[in-house]
């Protein structure tokens, strides 16, 4: 039952994200009541399982992918990811409720909803991922998530800068962590979780470990913000509260202490992951204590709080000890119940105050009786009092650290993090005693008043956690901190006591100072403020916008340098470095001896040879002559030609021609709205260095062609060969790669033709509609136009070409399985007779005849083409995988029949749509820029002719 559940479970929050923008019009209640019905059946499925986990179970399931890359989709859960996956279901259920009152009848809520399930979908595969790359997918997700909730409020200047703060900071540490997660897997030989986890010492011991290390910390320390990456996090409270409540105390910012928490066993137990975790840790903890201390904004001082605990689950992990971690996952389930409490707290003041500075507020106990107890009693338990929660994981910790030692110093660590405790006693006691005590003021923006029960339900039902914990620790969260904390350390637990009472130990002492110190930091809290913002001291924040603008300065310096428009640069840029790639690819001796000798070259080829080259250096030497240089263009096109039916390839033959003779059709006529020569703008230095650039690739690319031709290499075709008719029903081997083996490929370059097509349509609009419809009014384009410029004679030629050109369209059409042709030859073909009648009787003769919309054309080609592939999925096989049989009809013989038959239509109908849409883009020019428009076939008729003199002599 697991192996289905799990998918289930990490799915529920992305399709419940559809329903919120649905239901919003039913109104808020049901909007609300219908998102919390997929973080419901979530939970109640994780309940379901967690009786496994509880025993030491690891539940997998996984669905392969691209099993041949060794990628699948593949969730597992032991105790570790129950425990996060319960916060995470558990306080976004919490938060709908809480939101449902606390956003205000303007704000879009089925917006903030709908992004709240995504972002709750992205954090639940994190905790449940086994792939690591599928992880790596979910942990960008949680950075895109957040930023749309962190923005929520986009009229905040605030909270739009906030977002990009957090997304920056927290999605560049993503990417260092792919690196690290990358080499991790390659070390390991698996990017399977439960692999990796069974590979601790293969992964130490590699030359390796210290930049996967590095990499990896990188990511966790900037999500979980750690210093330096601690900034953003506070910034990130411009958001509304619960976000804030759901983000900031239970999900995201944990996301990094989970990495953490979950690559322990094989990450940690060196000097490296003692010296950079627990050293990060310690100093976060320290430094986000103090700047709380000092912070008006009750968000604010919340958020540096949050920090602090963050650093100290860090230093925690960092340890590298056994109990360490397990007093790091006891704490996180402590600081989740008390902080997340605690931010609903200070919504429900703002919410009712409107205001959160601290020094505007106090005395709100009497006025807010039920917000001022749950404040209170939270805020106790972040102090680490006796009886809440916290004061027990704190204990713990503070006992850790007492044996902990920093580079030979016994008391480095000690001292520095009973001064965190005391820092984080004295934020406490300052929360409460300037917000909720002392006498009740007459000047707050709005009376105060307890909210309604449901905004207060949530944070009620955590503050009841907090003081169950407190008092019950070993039967309320015992057996899920034992289940989650042996699979964070991989192995037996070691011996610890969840108790009030651990006797007369430092951390007795510890904790008495970290009391006594806070109580008097508060008591000296209006003098020291003062000190605090006389003393000049760096800001994180404008540090930040000074990289991000400088990053910005020198990405236009060379953007601007090289995206200046031209395209001689970009490609000279390009191909220059793909000649060094190829270069030191060359020269690296890895190129084997031949093993084929030359053939000898018969005269006939030597010349095509000779005219070939002729022709490229004409079009070379004479570019800047249009006309000439396409006439060249066309000769080179035809010499290849010639040189695909000498190698006996008839289709690209076929193709070849094809594709130049209406490729020149169409560009003759764009020439006619184009000078006849190319200005000379460049100088003669750069042309040297083009023409240096182009020898130095024509012949890079000769040598490697050379190479090729003298030496056996492996090769497909005999693959295509064997499994053509069996595999494609075809003999045209070249057709069945097209529509069977690279179907996909065929069908991803009509969709690109057709893309092409509309686009040029699309650009003839603008043109048309834009600044230089005024120069094309003016032009004169008929100033050497014929009289006659639609023939007798030709008009009668492509009339009686036209069926004939049809059939053997149809004709190449039909035969393509088996024989060269196919859809794409044909729809060329047919173009091309349809372009001989649009050059013989004119556009506007032609157009009123058509009964078919190219536009339509197109998209028909596009959708007969994806239904055919699509329809394979029918019958479980691939996309595209083709059906084929025999059909014995009357009158006619019997013969083969494919599903391939309907792609190549949907090719045949894209093809020519696109070329007779880029034809009328050409048209609307010519009718804009004031040619006539004809309405007979011909200029001059005979049979009128006749008839004239006729009724003249009459």
């Amino acid at each position: 039952m697991g192996q289905s559940l799990l998918p289930i479970i990490a799915l529920l929050p992305f399709l419940g994200a559809l329903v919120p923008g649905l239901m919003i019009r039913a109104g808020r209640t049901a909007c609300a009541s219908f998102t919390a019905v997929p973080t419901i059946l979530a939970l109640v499925m994780l309940g379901i399982l967690a009786p496994q986990v509880m025993q030491g179970e690891v539940i997998q399931a996984e669905i392969e992918w691209l099993p041949q890359l060794g990628l699948s989709v593949s969730f597992f859960l032991d105790g570790l990811g129950l425990m996060f996956a319960g916060m995470i279901l558990g306080m976004g259920l919490l938060i709908t409720l809480y939101a449902r009152y606390y956003l205000s009848g303007d704000d879009p809520m089925g917006e903030f909803y709908t992004y709240l399930l995504l972002f709750q979908g992205a954090m639940l595969g994190i905790v449940i991922s086994d792939n690591i790359l599928l992880l790596l997918i979910f942990w960008e997700l949680t950075s895109l998530t957040s930023f749309l909730l962190i923005g929520y409020w986009k009229h905040l200047p605030e909270g739009r800068q906030g977002a990009r703060m957090a997304l920056a900071v927290t999605g560049a540490g993503g990417l260092a962590m792919i690196g690290g997660m990358l080499i991790l897997g390659d070390i390991a030989g698996s990017y399977n979780l439960t692999d990796i986890l069974q590979q601790g010492e293969a992964i130490r011991a590699s030359d390796w470990y210290i930049p996967a290390l590095v990499l990896i910390l990188i990511g966790a320390f900037a999500k979980s913000a750690q210093f330096p990456f601690h900034f953003w996090l506070p910034h990130a409270m411009a958001a509304p509260t619960p976000v804030s409540a759901y983000l900031h105390s239970a999900t995201m910012v944990k996301a990094g202490v989970f990495l953490m928490a979950r690559m322990w066993p094989v990450l940690a137990g060196t000097d490296a992951w003692f010296y950079i975790v627990a050293t990060t840790g310690l100093i976060t903890m320290v430094l986000g204590a103090t700047i709380a201390l000092f912070k008006d904004d009750l968000k604010a001082l919340l958020a540096y709080s949050t920090v602090s605990h963050l650093g100290l689950l860090t230093m925690l992990l960092g340890f590298g000890t056994k109990l360490a971690a397990v007093v790091a996952v006891f704490h996180v389930l402590n600081h989740l119940t008390f902080k997340a409490a605690l931010f609903m707290t200070a919504g429900i003041v703002d919410h009712e105050a409107h205001t959160r500075d601290i020094k505007r507020l106090g005395g709100l106990a009497r006025l807010m009786p039920v917000t001022a107890a749950l404040g209170i009693v939270t805020a106790l338990s972040m102090a680490g009092i006796p009886l809440f929660n916290g004061f027990l994981s704190k204990e713990m910790m503070l006992e850790e650290a007492a044996h902990t030692v920093w580079a030979g110093s016994h008391y480095a660590v000690p001292v520095l993090a009973t001064v965190g405790a005391l820092l984080s006693v004295a934020y406490s006691f300052r929360f409460i005693a300037h917000v909720f005590l002392g006498p009740v003021r007459d000047d707050y923006p709005s009376k105060p008043h307890d909210p309604p029960f449901g905004m207060w339900a949530a944070p009620a039902l955590l503050a009841t956690l907090v003081v169950l914990i407190g008092i019950f620790p070993a039967f309320i969260a015992g057996p899920l901190v034992a289940v989650a904390g042996g699979a964070v350390i991989g192995g037996d637990l070691p011996y610890y006591g969840l108790k009030i009472w651990h006797g007369i130990t430092p951390a007795l002492f510890m904790s008495i100072v970290a009391v006594a110190g806070g109580a008097v930091l508060l008591a000296t809290h209006r003098p020291l403020d003062r000190l605090w913002n006389a003393v000049p001291r760096p800001e994180a924040k404008v540090i930040f916008d000074w990289l991000v603008n400088g990053l910005t300065a020198l990405s236009d310096r060379i953007t601007t340098a090289l995206h200046n428009g031209a395209i001689s640069r970009y490609l000279a840029i390009f191909v220059t470095a793909t000649l060094a790639m190829g270069y030191v690819a060359w020269t690296g001796g890895g190129l084997p001896a031949p093993t084929r000798p030359l053939l000898p070259v018969p005269i006939v080829v030597a010349v095509g040879w000779v005219l070939l080259a002729v022709a490229t250096f004409a079009v070379v030497r004479m570019h800047r002559q249009r006309f000439q240089a396409l006439v060249m263009i066309g000769i080179i096109g035809l010499m290849v030609s010639v040189g695909f039916v000498y190698l006996s390839a008839p289709d690209l033959a076929l193709t070849q021609i094809s594709v130049e003779t209406v490729t020149i059709m169409l560009l003759l006529l764009a020439l006619h709205f184009l000078p006849k020569e190319t200005p000379c703008e460049s100088s003669f230095a750069r042309r040297a260095r083009d023409g240096a650039i182009a020898v130095g690739a024509g012949v890079g690319v000769a040598a490697l062609a050379y190479a090729f031709l003298l030496r056996d290499v492996s090769v497909i075709s005999d693959f295509h060969l064997a499994n053509s008719y069996t595999g494609g029903g075809g003999t045209n081997v070249v057709n069945v790669i097209l529509v069977d083996f690279r179907g996909y490929d065929t069908y991803g370059e009509i969709i690109v033709l057709g893309i092409a097509g509309l686009t040029i349509f699309a650009l003839m609009e603008a043109l048309l509609n834009g600044p230089a419809a005024r120069r094309l009014r003016n032009a004169d384009y008929g100033r050497d136009r014929s009289r006659d410029r639609h023939p007798l004679l030709m008009v009668v030629a492509t009339r009686a070409m036209m069926p004939i050109a049809v059939m053997v369209g149809i004709y190449i059409f039909l035969r393509g399985h088996n024989q060269p042709g196919g859809g794409f030859i044909a729809g060329l073909v047919i173009s091309i007779a349809l372009l001989m009648q649009y050059m013989a009787s004119g556009f506007a003769w032609a157009q009123d005849r058509q009964k078919i919309e190219y536009h339509t054309m197109i998209g028909w080609g596009a959708v007969v083409a994806g239904l055919t592939g699509a329809g394979a999925w029918l019958f479980g096989k691939p996309f595209l995988t083709s059906a084929y049989g025999y059909i014995d009809l009357p009158l006619i013989e019997k013969f083969g029949l494919g599903s391939a038959f309907l792609f190549d239509l949907g090719v045949f109908l894209t093809v020519l749509g696109a070329v007779m849409l880029m034809l009328y883009s050409l048209s609307r020019i010519a009718r804009f820029a004031g040619e006539t428009v004809n309405v007979e076939p011909m200029d001059y008729d005979p049979s009128q002719r006749v008839e004239a003199a006729q009724t003249e002599g009459s």
